[in-house]
């Protein structure tokens, strides 16, 4: 399988053609560095046939000698330039391949990342990028580089004797042909060992993460089993892939060889016929050996170019997903608390597979909502579908009077909060965690922010203060410190609607009564859904929704469903919402 050249071309131009400067410096280095290596032998030949000749002069050796160790010293300080420029070259522009894959990947709706591993995305973003930087840099150093250098070799033989020129021209165009014709043997065989390694990091990070139940059910084996048989598989495609490899390496071989022995000849034949001097016999051998190089290059080329043309298939594979889920036009969210309205909405994760069926029902801005049901009766779509993470099947949501599909994604996400019970944090600062990395949100901003949530105490007892790293998972917070962080993002925020999902199921008393006493503060002035489990949260709610199996089965004011003994809600009251809703 081959890849079209156009395909490498168009990344290549896509991704260095803002770094225009830094390419010329680039290009100013790579020529002088093949210049010099032109021009280095033939001051060889020059002292070889000076040696050789009856008026030697040692002061003319010695001045060659100079000159050839001066020259070789500045080639390797500019070819040491060229690679410098060329590795931070690659580096940037695969810095924003990353970027561009990672905000593509973040744009992907909920159904694509439930089917995706983590693992497997790492592996794609940083693996697969990692194969092209060494393809941006090395492309230009040693492809482009070489082949300038082949063609430099081929034009100075010309201008020694045009018999050597020609023979050596239609033995490189033949090796550059036969090096074409083998380009491409391996990369469906790299590819799907690409493959197979993104399965494995898949694997690893889900049951890494699962270590805890993976060892409490006795599983250890089975884990062990399927790492083994993953491995075995990733053996099975490298063997396959190296064997490709092997037959670029036996035809640079060849064109090696066949390359010394059309230099010795022609040497040998123009030298006797007294043709050519003894200083340009080497000239001829030197310049041979040096031809070698580009070929040693070009074919260890080829073979990264078939490890990036498995990474360019996947990233392109990867590019190609496109997500169901639109931006909007950009129609715009009022300020303040915001109304709610699910009209007619049903939802299906899968085709005519519905979870939610015929959802109606309206908030007022500033109305707290409490969300009751069992495990599965669809809570959780509802708020989904507010953050337009899955795209509604039926009907539509409205928010402040406008439709979700209207605005663009990062002002819904914007106007919008949530906190759950497990709260993620990045293993980043303090200041970082609260604001997600905004860095137009000022300190004391956050710091009035924790003083008002009753965090002072805990912030006191950071070493470094808002720049006191935090760990992933919050292992270095409590969950009820975790809580109020979450509860600081949200208050950064300000948005206008807010969904609470039980936020204070799994804390202590005295912990819970913070937790509270911040749930008044977020809610004041703003509309809310509760997805509540338990009594004392939907006490705040202005009214209550029950779900069951996907349906609205009871919706209206709090206190009169409470008073009223044939609601459901009642009913729960009486039996205890824990046990019921469980």
């Amino acid at each position: 399988m081959k890849i079209p050249l156009q395909r490498y071309w168009d990344l290549l131009v896509k991704y260095l053609q803002r770094q225009r400067r830094q390419f010329i410096v680039l290009a100013v280095l790579l020529l002088g560095s093949i210049g010099l290596q032109l021009f280095i032998p033939q001051i060889t030949r020059y002292f070889i046939d000076t040696a050789t000749s009856p008026d030697m002069t040692t002061d003319t050796l010695v001045v060659a000698a100079v000159a050839f160790i001066g020259l070789a010293i500045v080639q390797q300080v500019v070819s040491v330039g060229a690679a410098y420029v060329g590795e931070n070259v690659a580096w940037i522009a695969t810095n924003q391949l990353r970027q561009d894959l990672t905000r593509h990947c973040l744009r992907l709706d909920m159904a694509y990342h439930n089917d995706t591993s983590p693992g497997e995305l790492i592996e794609r973003i940083d693996g697969d990028v990692a194969q092209l930087a060494n393809f941006f840099s090395q492309l230009v150093l040693r492809i482009f580089g070489n082949l300038l250098l082949l063609f430099g070799i081929l034009f100075v033989l010309f201008t020694e004797d045009w018999r050597v020129g020609i023979a050596f021209t239609v033995f490189a165009f033949a090796s550059l042909y036969a090096l074409n014709r083998v380009r491409g043997v391996a990369v469906e065989y790299e590819r799907k060992r690409r493959e197979v390694i993104a399965e494995l990091f898949g694997f690893l990070e889900e049951r890494l993460a699962g270590t805890e139940d993976i060892r409490s059910s006795g599983a250890v084996d089975f884990v062990i089993n399927r790492l083994y048989r993953l491995h075995h598989s990733l053996l099975d495609r490298w063997q396959k892939a190296a064997k490709r490899f092997f037959v670029v390496r036996v035809v640079a071989g060849i064109i090696t060889v066949v390359g010394y022995a059309v230099a010795f000849a022609a040497g040998y034949s123009l030298f006797t016929a007294g043709v050519i001097t003894i200083g340009t016999v080497y000239l001829i051998i030197n310049y041979t050996s040096l031809l070698g190089r580009p070929f040693r290059e070009l074919t260890s080329q080829v073979e990264n170019l078939q490890n990036v043309g498995a990474s360019i298939e996947r990233l392109e594979e990867l590019l190609s997903i496109q997500s169901t889920i639109n931006d909007g036009p950009g129609a715009d969210i009022p300020d303040g608390p915001l109304s709610l309205a699910f009209r007619d909405l049903s939802f299906a994760y899968a085709e005519n597979d519905y979870v939610l069926r015929d959802i109606d029902f309206r908030l007022k801005p500033g109305e707290v909502i409490g969300l009751l049901g069992r495990t599965g009766s669809g809570k959780t779509t509802i708020t989904r579908l507010i953050f337009r993470l899955y795209e509604t099947t039926q009907g539509c949501i409205e928010l402040g009077g406008v439709d979700v599909r209207q605005p663009h994604l990062e002002q819904l996400r914007q106007r919008v909060a949530m906190v759950t019970q497990d709260v993620q944090l990045f293993q980043a600062s303090v200041r970082d965690n609260v604001t997600f990395f905004d860095r137009s949100i000022t300190d004391e901003q956050i710091l009035s922010v924790i003083e008002e949530l009753e965090l002072s105490d805990w912030f006191a007892t950071l070493p470094e203060g808002l720049d006191t790293r935090l760990e992933t998972g919050g292992r270095s917070l409590s969950a009820g410190e975790a809580q109020l962080l979450a509860f600081t993002r949200v208050f950064l925020r300000d948005p206008g609607l807010v969904i609470l999902d039980e936020a204070s199921s799994r804390l202590d008393p005295a912990t819970e009564q913070r937790i509270e006493r911040a749930v008044d503060k977020l809610l004041r002035n703003r509309t809310a859904i509760i997805v509540a489990h338990r009594l004392g949260t939907v006490q705040r709610a202005d009214s209550i929704m029950i779900m069951e199996n996907g349906r609205i089965i009871e919706y209206g004011e709090r206190e009169q469903l409470a008073l009223n003994p044939q609601s459901r809600f009642a009913g729960l009251l009486q039996t205890g919402l824990e046990g019921v809703l469980a």
